[in-house]
């Protein structure tokens, strides 16, 4: 029997790992999910505790089957999907359909695709993150109901074909929220002042505006009145030097915000070019909102930076915000959702 079997989701940063970790390991890719809701029905049972229907995806049996063959085979099964909620659920489906044994299986994470944070994975394995499954399948289940009952409605309404879920649908309501508010709004006069200031040549030197919008017109007249025959003097002028700190990390929405400022790129080419970037190992997870940056890659900069320019241009930020219990609220959150949808269906 062989020894080490590295499951991955992407087939490329299978590749990459393999180079990595040598012969002593075979690493192979599930190409994602390998089990869902099935998809023409609804696929939860409502009316035991919202119980799911799992099924294997008609796309993957030939990878069930070839997975299958190779578990049997190897000692130790090494499941390395993605750290966030849809990878947590991949390698639990692969635990739980091929009935690997607890002493077999190793749960592994890494943020970046370098040897080295491949290996610091391996000599720290865990255990599989039962919080973070049951927050993708709650998410699954909740995006089902959801859409189940919606989408016909839209298909009646709208257009054929369109499909509703759980965040299609609160967009639509806020939508409708903000033209309801739109329609009900009765417009009113605002007053906005100007100043233009300018020396005894006459000429202009300061564009000024009051921040303030006035929406009576006595306090307007009042306040124009009380600048008449006033006299501006510049009382003091201050010269400073200011600090520019360097801008945070990208997190997905800031990432995507930038790329469509700066290059008019849409959400879907960012997202796919950034994930080349990451099977290649160039740029760490771009699916989180993490801002921790690779020890590595920080320390090959500042030596760069160094070598290069000196010390007078290296300037470490190592204090970034965290999100901090996120994961918890967000299970929190799905399960009052669960409890109220139990109540009104």
């Amino acid at each position: 029997m062989k020894k080490n079997l590295v499951i991955v989701e992407s087939p490329t940063k299978a590749h990459t790992i393999q180079t990595f970790l040598g012969k002593n390991y075979c690493v192979v890719s599930s190409y994602g999910h390998i089990i869902d809701l099935p998809e023409k029905e609804i696929g939860v049972k409502i009316q035991e505790n919202f119980k799911p229907n799992y099924v294997i995806l008609p796309k993957k049996k030939q990878i069930v089957q070839n997975l299958k063959k190779l578990i049997k085979n190897y000692e130790i099964i090494w499941l390395a999907s993605d750290e966030d909620r849809e990878g947590e659920a991949i390698a639990y489906q692969i635990y739980k359909i091929f009935n690997i044994p607890d002493k077999k299986y190793r749960r592994i994470v890494f943020h970046e695709i370098t040897k080295k944070a491949i290996l610091h994975a391996i000599k720290n394995p865990r255990l599989i993150d039962y919080n973070l499954v049951y927050a993708q399948q709650t998410r699954r289940i909740i995006d089902r109901l959801v859409g189940f009952q919606l989408s016909p409605i839209l298909w009646k309404k709208i257009k054929t074909g369109l499909s509703a879920g759980r965040v299609q649908s609160v967009a639509v309501r806020l939508i409708v929220e903000q033209e309801k508010k739109i329609q009900d709004f009765i417009p009113y006069p605002v007053y906005q002042i100007n100043g233009i200031f300018t020396n005894s040549e006459q000429k202009i030197i300061l564009n000024a505006k009051l921040e303030k919008k006035i929406e009576n017109k006595k306090e307007m007249k009042n306040i124009l009145s009380s600048c008449i025959n006033s006299t501006f003097t510049v009382k003091k002028t201050t010269i400073k030097q200011e600090k520019k700190s360097p801008p945070l990390p990208f997190t997905t929405s800031s990432l995507q915000q930038e790329a469509c400022h700066k290059l008019n790129y849409s959400i879907s080419k960012t997202m796919l070019l950034a994930q080349k970037l990451y099977e290649k190992g160039f740029i760490t997870y771009i699916r989180t909102d993490s801002t921790s940056l690779s020890k590595t890659i920080l320390l090959d900069i500042k030596n760069y930076i160094l070598s290069l320019y000196g010390t007078k241009y290296l300037s470490i930020k190592k204090k970034y915000i965290k999100k901090k219990n996120s994961l918890k609220k967000l299970t929190v959150r799905f399960i009052l959702l669960l409890l109220i949808l139990k109540k009104i269906i």
